[in-house]
């Protein structure tokens, strides 16, 4: 299968970054802009209440069925967004912890942010991402 999505690793840049520091699609690709994955139950309840690894696990879950759904997967993400209602740092890193290794080889280039509050109740994590495809 033919990806639309190119990875830009940068040799002038700092090899430390766990992701690619860009990435590309063809113009004739189809975006899709995914709206922040939040870890919801199909209730609409909170999961994993106070468990940053737990929550940021189902919002990958959720990142993927909204992918699948638009005809896409991991694979074709272009970007994401990591946010964590947190001022740790320790809690950031256990968060992008689990994205990465949900992305495996397909490091794309990431923001991981730590914020104030999030949306829905004991919300913890979300993640917002990018992805582009080449329909057939």
């Amino acid at each position: 299968m033919s990806r639309a999505v190119t990875l830009i690793r940068s040799t002038s840049l700092s090899d430390v970054a766990e992701y690619a520091y860009a990435a590309t699609a063809p113009a004739e690709s189809r975006l899709i802009f995914l709206a922040g994955a939040c870890p919801l139950n199909e209730d609409g309840s909170t999961a994993a209440i106070g468990d940053i690894a737990g929550q940021a696990a189902k919002a990958v879950e959720n990142m993927r069925i909204a992918l699948a759904d638009s005809g896409a997967s991991l694979h074709d993400v272009l970007s994401t967004r990591v946010l964590v209602a947190s001022h740790r740092r320790e809690d950031l890193v256990t968060a992008w912890g689990v994205v990465r290794t949900a992305f495996g080889d397909h490091n794309v280039p990431s923001t991981l942010m730590g914020v104030t509050v999030l949306g829905y109740d004991g919300q913890l994590v979300e993640i917002e991402a990018i992805a582009a495809v080449l329909d057939s």
